[in-house]
């Protein structure tokens, strides 16, 4: 199944089924009104979902609407909880490398994550919006999951089974903000801005065989001004899997339905600088921070700038037919209105 948001005149929107092909939706008032709520309920909902989904499919759905992407508000217009992990390593390694820091071992074994803003998120056509450049606006495009219920202590096995959705996510950071506030110990606040999800979220079983060992084996296309920035493989070079990262979520806490993890930025090991970005034949990356990471590395500065206004930015995963399967990201990089 594949289920958007369409943003209303409430805070949480409105919930529609989603055909396959993202050309038409039914609203399921009847059912759940929101995300959040079929989520609530899903063990009862779920299958009446289902049938609604069959029926749009099979033509059969009198109350289908044209879908429109611009209209969709991320599917969870917030969250009860949003926890970003960091299960590509290769990122984490380059981050290390560039100011000639070895990585902890245990970071091999043990996922990094923290915990983000989830009491607003943006939509995948709402622009990215900062006070000033010099925070260093940049992108990282990721994969997430969302939860159902899951108990305290749960196995990788039993997180697994409590996966109900897969979407994509562009996790804004402000770079320049980050090095003071993880410099006083306590994490990430000021530096992390909301995030936007695709416009659709899909339940595992539409990825089809993509979906192996919980982690979802497709490029994810990031373009960046209109050119491509990233082609990396989200099922390659993952350390940790989503039911890995679910479980270390819930190792002392319970995690309640509508829980959001992400995957950290989608990032494959490649070689030099020059053999990396997709117009040199590489697979290219999912932020800026890694493109300045090989400058660093490789000619001892980064040359690169990090996004400016007016700089756009889509992120994209199509199926092995080429068909999008979550819709696009598709944001501008924007002076925020809000203030003089």
């Amino acid at each position: 199944m594949k289920f958007a948001t369409l943003k209303n005149d409430k805070r949480d929107g409105q919930l529609v089924v989603v055909s396959r092909d993202l050309r038409h939706c039914v609203p399921v008032p009847a059912i759940a009104t929101t995300l959040q709520a079929a989520l609530d309920d899903w063990e009862t909902v779920a299958p009446q979902l289902a049938r609604i989904a069959a029926a749009l499919e099979a033509g059969e759905a009198p109350e289908a609407q044209p879908f429109d992407q611009a209209a969709c508000h991320s599917p969870l217009p917030r969250a009860y909880q949003w926890a970003d992990g960091s299960a590509y390593i290769n990122h984490v390694e380059l981050v290390r490398k560039a100011r000639n820091a070895e990585v902890p071992a245990s970071f091999y074994n043990d996922p990094l994550m923290y915990q983000g803003g989830s009491d607003r998120f943006v939509g995948p056509r709402d622009p990215i919006d900062a006070l000033s450049e010099e925070w260093g606006i940049d992108l990282e495009a990721e994969v997430a999951v969302v939860t159902g219920d899951v108990p305290m202590g749960a196995t990788p096995e039993e997180a697994a089974g409590a996966i109900r959705l897969v979407m994509l996510v562009n996790d804004v950071s402000l770079r320049n903000l980050i090095p003071n506030e993880l410099a006083k110990g306590f994490g990430f606040f000021q530096s992390k801005p909301a995030s936007a999800f695709s416009p659709v979220a899909v339940t595992p079983d539409e990825l089809g065989d993509a979906w192996q060992d919980n982690k979802v084996r497709l490029p994810l296309r990031v373009d960046l001004n209109g050119k491509p920035f990233g082609r990396p493989n989200a099922g390659e070079d993952m350390t940790f899997s989503f039911a890995q990262l679910v479980a270390h979520a819930a190792k002392t806490r319970e995690l309640g339905a509508g829980t959001i993890i992400g995957s950290g930025t989608v990032s494959n090991k490649q070689g030099s600088l020059h053999g990396s970005s997709v117009e040199n034949g590489g697979v290219g990356y999912c932020c800026l921070a890694e493109v300045r990471m090989y400058e660093t590395i490789e000619g001892g500065a980064p040359q690169t700038p990090f996004l400016r206004f007016g700089d756009t930015v889509r992120i994209e995963m199509q199926d092995a037919e080429g068909a999008s399967i979550f819709g696009t990201i598709d944001q501008v990089v924007r002076r925020y209105p809000g203030r003089a």
